[in-house]
């Protein structure tokens, strides 16, 4: 092994291989033995291309070039098409319109009006009538959310099923189509805060429109978090609540009463940024396949609702991460992905107990003495409480550093910030570690997997507790002897971007960091982003303008005087999650502190990085930025970026 400081092992994980052999598999759906998914690929521009694989092992695009499938609605879209009988009804991101393929035929628009925006399909068989969410932004002010119904023979026919509430989700029929199950909420609540399942009667009262009877509060609340209704074959509404402060699975029968199904401590939900997410789905003999996460890992098992005395029956594989299941008969399909394998589609004999891979994220072979493994760590943090992570040390099986050498560490901060890190193979996290970082990934308070109580930490105290955390996390591997305590880093994107600022204005425990498309500025998002999180900031940090002073003493704007490290800003021109304004302040502060700074803006990018070259640009910057800064030769050559201030 070649002896070499940390940060200048030469990795065979380059951003190039990164970018050309990963696409992004969306979601599945599986429909008279075919499956059915979403493929985002970065080196077409980031378009997304609905792919039909069969039981003989063809692979075949469903959509043309010219379309991108993909909904903008709450603007992070999701249940962007529904394949129903062989045909597919899909949102165009480009026009916002809807599309119908038939087999054998091209793809043709059902709608023409680009001021509204459609997701969350399910077909009324009854009925024909197509059954969607529609986001409806013609009056040019926050856009109006409710339940449609579109004449598939006349997509200018529409027509309003629910509206009133400022959100909707999960239209769910009943196997005769004549009931509706939906989920709604109002501001201030996000989805994982509090939500309201309904059902009411479908009813044709003339011909070919349809209405609403007898609506009915099933379940939820405020303080009561519904996921994913699902109605099985013999007519009974199944659903996910965290009434007890877990995500557990319940079935309200034809009189309302609720049955929990199988309550334990572990999450058979997910916070629902995106329209679509399915943990469980119904066999072809009644049982339930769901999958559930027990503190960090997920896990696969078939339930009978006829015998939940035997309880659940888990399904020996080995996988860690599991989501999007779905059902036909005895087979199943869902994304699966491990420590050592990236994220893939997964069909599943049930009966077998059999599987294969159908699709997988990155084709790219490596060998695995290249491969760290994620190591669940758990952290003392403020208040006498413990926190999470997923450490992973430096692997390169041709180099080692010195002996008296500690690595620098990258630390991860998740956005959301209700979300998680995985313990699923990442490419992007091998880059680093193969190159001589070690990463820790910080599930920190807030973050989904560990129960709501967990999730509630961060209720009022955005930009205190998921910064605390990260920088325990940080000593706490200084302080094991496993880390450089002089060259720690720390990274993340939308809300970790926000952590990351944070962490980097109002604390001395990071030496550089990066943002992407990061939030500065708690009154600019209050006052400018999109409906979806127009009052997020209500739960997380207070109302506004009523607590104006908390929105000024946790944004990293106002105390640019605290900075005393560089930060790198990659940021996306037309994002309308965190408008590029809010980074530019930054910069300019920055700049006009005399610190290192890098700003990289991208042209067409929104909300995330899809395209190719800007997915490998805002990679490769970053390691070059943090190079410059903490003073070592990366083994390749990579693309400068500009760092104004540089000592």
């Amino acid at each position: 092994m070649v002896i070499a400081p940390y940060g200048s092992w030469k990795s065979p994980i380059s951003s190039d291989l990164i970018v050309s052999s990963s696409i992004r598999i969306g979601a599945i759906a599986i429909d008279g033995g075919y499956v059915y998914w979403n493929e985002g690929r970065p080196t077409e521009g980031g378009r997304n291309v609905i792919m039909r694989y069969d039981s003989e092992g063809n692979y075949r695009e469903m959509t043309p070039a010219t379309l991108n499938v993909r909904s903008l609605v709450h603007e992070y879209g999701g249940g962007e098409y529904l394949v129903d009988d062989g045909r597919i009804y899909f949102s165009n991101f480009c026009d916002r319109c809807i599309y119908r393929k038939v087999s054998g035929s091209s793809c043709k628009p059902l709608t023409t009006e680009s001021a509204y925006r459609y997701a969350d399909f399910v077909w009324n068989r009854l009925y024909g009538k197509l059954i969607c969410v529609r986001e409806d932004h013609s009056a040019g002010e926050e856009p109006i959310n409710s339940l449609v119904a579109v004449n598939t023979s006349n997509g200018e026919d529409i027509q309003v099923l629910v509206s009133g509430a400022d959100f909707y989700a999960s239209p769910s029929l009943n196997p005769m189509g004549d009931k509706l199950a939906w989920i709604s909420w109002n501001h201030p609540n996000m989805p994982w805060d509090g939500t309201e399942l309904w059902v009411a009667d479908l009813v044709e009262t003339d011909v070919g429109v349809l209405t609403i009877q007898n609506p009915q509060l099933v379940a939820g609340g405020e303080r009561e978090s519904i996921f994913q209704p699902r109605w099985s074959a013999d007519g009974n509404l199944y659903f996910v609540s965290d009434l007890t402060g877990w995500w557990n699975l319940y079935r309200a029968t034809d009189n309302l009463t609720i049955q929990a199904l199988a309550p334990m401590e572990a999450e058979f939900g997910l916070p629902q940024w995106v329209f679509g997410m399915s943990t469980y789905d119904f066999t072809g003999d009644g049982k339930i396949l769901c999958s559930y996460t027990h503190y960090g890992k997920s896990h696969l098992a078939l339930l009978d609702p006829e015998n939940l005395e035997a309880g659940l029956k888990e399904i020996n594989l080995p996988f860690t991460s599991i989501s999007g299941v779905k059902c036909e008969g005895d087979h199943a399909v869902f994304h699966g992905g491990s420590a050592t394998e990236p994220t893939a589609i997964i069909l599943l004999d049930i009966t077998q107990g059999t599987w294969q891979k159908i699709r997988v994220a990155s084709d790219l072979q490596l060998d695995p003495d290249y491969i760290s493994t994620a190591q669940p760590v758990e952290f003392p943090t403020e208040n006498g409480k413990t926190a999470h992570g997923l450490f992973y040390p430096p692997k390169n099986k041709d180099f080692q550093a010195e002996t008296y050498e500690k690595p620098p560490l990258l630390v991860k901060s998740h956005g959301g910030p209700t979300a998680s890190a995985s313990g699923s193979l990442s490419l992007g996290i091998q880059y680093w570690t193969s190159r001589g970082f070690a990463v820790l990934d910080v599930n920190y308070g807030g973050s989904t997997g560990y129960g709501r109580e967990y999730r509630d930490r961060l209720q009022g105290n955005w930009g205190i507790v998921d910064v605390d955390d990260c920088a325990n996390g940080a000593k706490f591997l200084a302080e094991k002897g496993l880390v450089d305590v002089d060259r720690l880093a720390i990274s993340g994107g939308s809300a970790g971007g926000y952590t990351t600022l944070c962490a980097l204005t109002f604390r001395n425990d990071f030496k550089a960091g990066a943002s992407h498309y990061g939030i500065c500025d708690l009154e600019a998002l209050a006052t400018d982003t999109h409906k979806f999180e127009s009052r997020y900031l209500d739960s997380l940090i207070g109302k506004y303008p009523e607590q104006k002073d908390l929105y000024v003493q946790r944004s990293p704007i106002h105390f640019t005087d605290k900075l005393s490290c560089a930060i790198a800003f990659f940021q996306g021109l037309e994002d309308k999650v965190v408008p590029p304004n809010q980074a530019e302040m930054m910069v300019e502060a920055l700049r006009k502190k005399g610190l290192p700074v890098a700003y990289v803006p991208f042209e067409g990018e929104q909300h995330g990085f899809r395209k190719a070259e800007n997915i490998k640009r805002a990679l490769d910057g970053e390691f070059y930025f943090y190079s410059q800064i903490f003073g070592f030769t990366p083994a390749d050559a990579i693309e400068a970026i500009t760092i104004e201030n540089a000592k």
